[in-house]
């Protein structure tokens, strides 16, 4: 009664992914992937894909997507205060945005479901059997956040008979860290398997807080989660798999660290130059500045993340006929509250407040997905599906400052701060903003892919996707008196007021001035809808057994967004146009030397119309001008380049893989917000943030056997990349200041195998030459300074880790 209940809810649900494939399943000695919603060998699928194993996700300094990055060279991971911030980016492309409102452009999906929020692809990768990467627009199958690419994250799946394994380990050198995971098979019956995953992980943080309240590591880490998957086979034809998770972070991280000097502006006299006054100033507080080398800071608040997060998905394959039809629904739930220290100091200052943010999140989300699969080697091969989500999320960010002026006829001394508990100052002021806002997205679609098979060497790929998306909105922003902690009061009154003003005939600026005193305490609603019809068409010949080529056009979608966040002003709130992008790829995909080869090659160009990104703009709080990033549709963006993904097998001792990209992504036609300063012009041709020109990655696993009951194994592993920009600016000072040099990180491990594989004992050794590198650099720092991002693997560690399989 439970399966058939369950079953019949999965047929009558909401859409997630894709028939997944065992974790080790091969055809013919090569990589199975699902990237097509069908199980294809990695050779035969006329998409570029990287395939990273279960244990090079593993063994992967974190294991986590942010670790995945050092493994595929198209992948790009962007490091920022809290995860509800980080975001992935592919050949160049990304979506950086605090707006609760807006999709990521990489698509993450978990065993066929769509995770809607970037945030929940962070979480740690326990038991997973294969990480597959694809890159470019993938909108056709996978939907409207792939516009840049999607990972598929495949799971181990239960086992027919008991077995499972336990991993430990301990890590030091940057701070102390101990993981721990365990997974395990559990038949019920000859038709109904189980497998349970548990996994610990704790860990000190690289970063030191001198504050006298804190005095201790931070930037460190405790998770915890559990997995637990149930397959049953209904006859013949049909399998279910349900699965749950849950999983609980708390981090306190990610701290921003002060290491970059206040610098003169462009358009002072010396331009780049560091301003020694104000370096010296922020100097009798913080920490000495040391660039890429900081790692110390004094605040007096903990920047930290606590997040939850659990979901429920049901799958069902059934056969009918010789088709395939599957259902997936699945339901998940994710809290996040991120605490953030942003004055950075550790305490209040006069003419320096203290300001310190809290901005708990919450949401869920239900999606189902149904489609058939006709079965593969037909004249036609087809898969036609529809797709429903419902996603709501809402925030309430609060942000309480500490503020003091000099005291009535004080003298202050020069050149360093004085703190508000000073007799030199004025009693302290309290001051508040506190913003409530919420976005409720559906989003349905009807698509289907099919490839005729014209001969044996020769196939036309074709597909469309309808899809409709509708997204609405709630926002309210109370403040303190005298708005000394935000942007002025922002509800019904004044958005009702503004597009009065609008329809009067008065400016943007002047609408939104004479509208700010009608405030009524009523929350604002706004909302926008978009139809869209994307798809895909190409041409795939084998031109040997050993050789398959492909050229394909892909024309994506990604859906509308609004700017919400919290100093949201009348001006800001319009709902942005979905993007739209026109993408080209040729590939070769070779299998040579019998099979212990492969060498695949994709050369791809793109072009992103109305292209949702962070501008910079200017925002104006209680008289002091800020230069702030915008979420706009900042234009027209392109991107080319060429990919190689490697694997070469001389034996069964031997694995050498690898990859490399060479990308060129930058701005086509900048479309600014209303000019409020020079500097809110990017040029065109500006190379995107967060795009390097070369990225590339080797990795080498060879097993020395010694005959007896064990063996030696030996990785080394290293990546390169090559000097990118992280700020959209056209300021050359900033622009400098927020980029970062070319890097090289390598990694290496020595272990004691048993001959049978049952036990594991490894030494290993992350960043062995200690290189230290920047994740991360914004502006807005204290006095000018600016703020660095110092990722865990920025220094060398080492660690000890131990498994068995049983």
């Amino acid at each position: 009664m439970l399966f058939s209940t369950v079953a019949s809810l999965a047929m009558a649900a909401t859409p997630a992914l894709a028939q997944q494939a065992p974790a080790d399943e091969q055809i013919g000695a090569e990589i199975v992937v699902t990237a097509q919603l069908r199980t294809e060998r990695l050779q035969d699928v006329p998409v570029a894909v990287s395939v990273l194993s279960g244990d090079a996700v593993a063994n992967a300094s974190r294991s986590s997507l942010e670790g995945a990055t050092a493994l595929v060279p198209s992948l790009n991971f962007v490091k920022a205060g809290t995860s509800l911030n980080q975001t992935l980016f592919l050949r160049g492309l990304g979506t950086t945005s605090f707006s609760i409102a807006v999709e990521p452009s990489v698509s993450t999906v978990l065993d066929g479901v769509v995770l809607s929020r970037a945030a929940e692809a962070f979480s740690d990768l326990a038991d997973v059997a294969r990480l597959e990467v694809l890159r470019g627009p993938q909108g056709t199958l996978f939907g409207r956040n792939a516009s840049a690419g999607v990972i598929n994250i495949v799971s181990v799946m239960p086992g027919d008979t008991v077995g499972g394994n336990a991993e430990a380990a301990y890590f030091g050198g940057n701070g102390n860290e101990f993981r721990a995971r365990g997974s395990v098979d559990l038949p019920i019956s000859p038709t109904v398997r189980t497998r349970t995953t548990l996994f610990y992980n704790k860990y000190d943080g690289n970063i030191f807080n001198v504050a006298p309240n804190v005095n201790r590591r931070v930037n460190g880490f405790e998770h915890w989660g559990i997995r637990s998957i149930l397959q049953a086979d209904l006859g013949e034809n049909a399998k279910f798999t349900l699965i749950g998770d849950y999983h609980k972070n708390d981090d306190d991280c990610c701290a921003d660290v002060i290491g970059g000097p206040p610098l003169f502006g462009a358009t002072s006299s010396t331009p780049g130059a560091v301003n020694t006054t104000n370096l010296a100033l922020i100097q009798t507080v913080l920490p000495t500045l040391r660039g890429a080398d900081s790692r110390t800071i004094n605040q007096n608040l903990v920047t930290r993340t606590i997040e939850t997060g659990y979901g429920f998905s049901g799958q069902l394959d059934a056969g009918i006929g010789d088709h395939t039809l599957t259902s997936i629904t699945a339901y998940r739930n994710f809290a996040n509250n991120e605490i953030r220290d942003g004055d950075f100091y550790p305490q209040a200052y006069i003419g320096v407040p203290q300001l310190h943010d809290t901005g708990p999140q919450t949401g869920w989300s239900f999606s189902q997905e149904l489609r058939i699969a006709s079965p593969g080697g037909q004249f036609i091969d087809y898969v036609a599906g529809a797709y429903y989500a419902y996603t709501f999320t809402e925030r309430v960010f609060r942000r309480d400052n500490v503020i003091c002026n000099a005291a009535v006829g004080a003298t202050l001394p020069t050149g360093v701060l004085t703190p508000c508990s000073s007799s030199l100052a004025a009693p302290s002021v309290n001051a508040f903003g506190q913003a409530t806002y919420s976005n409720a997205a559906k989003n349905m679609a009807f698509f289907a892919q099919a490839t005729m098979n014209v001969s044996a060497r020769f196939r036309l790929i074709g597909g469309l996707r309808y899809t409709h998306d509708r997204l609405d909105e709630k926002f309210i922003r109370i403040t303190s008196a005298g708005n000394l902690a935000s942007n002025p009061p922002f509800d019904a009154g004044v958005w009702n007021a503004y597009l009065n003003g609008i329809a009067a005939g008065l400016a943007p600026g002047a609408a939104q001035t004479a509208a700010a005193s009608a405030t009524n305490g009523v929350p604002l609603t706004t909302g926008t809808t978009a139809n869209n019809v994307s798809g895909r068409a190409g041409l795939q010949f084998d031109v040997s057994d050993q050789v398959m080529s492909y050229a394909t056009y892909t024309r994506g979608y990604k859906g509308p967004a609004f700017n919400l966040f919290f100093n949201l002003q009348p001006t800001g709130l319009k709902a942005l146009e979905p993007e739209t992008s026109d993408a080209f790829e040729i590939g070769l995909k070779n299998t040579l030397l019998g099979g212990a080869l492969t060498l695949n090659i994709a050369g791809f160009y793109a072009k992103y119309h109305n292209f949702q990104a962070n501008n910079p703009d200017t925002l104006v709080i209680n008289g002091v001008t800020n230069t702030i990033a915008r979420f706009t549709n900042a234009g027209t963006v392109s991107t080319r380049g060429v990919e190689f993904d490697l694997a070469y097998r001389p034996s069964r001792d031997l694995t050498i893989s690898g990859g490399a990209a060479f990308t060129d992504a930058q701005i086509d036609q900048f479309n600014p917000p209303p000019v409020r300063t020079p500097n809110d012009i990017v040029a065109n041709g500006t190379t995107l943030p967060f795009a390097p020109k070369f990225k590339g990655s080797v990795n080498a696993d060879y097993r020395i056997r010694l005959g007896g009951p064990i063996d030696i194994a030996l990785n080394l592993q290293g990546t390169y990349q090559s000097s990118q920009s992280l700020f959209l600016t056209p300021d050359p000072v900033i622009r400098n200041a927020t980029s970062i040099g070319a890097y090289g990180i390598v990694n290496a491990g020595i272990s004691v195998v048993d001959a049978e594989d049952k036990f594991k004992l490894s030494l290993v050794v992350r960043n062995l030459f200690d290189q230290s590198y920047i994740a991360a650099i914004s502006t807005g720092g204290p006095s000018g300074a600016y703020r660095y991002q110092i990722p865990r693997d920025a220094d060398r560690y080492w660690g000890i880790i131990g498994r068995v399989n049983f």
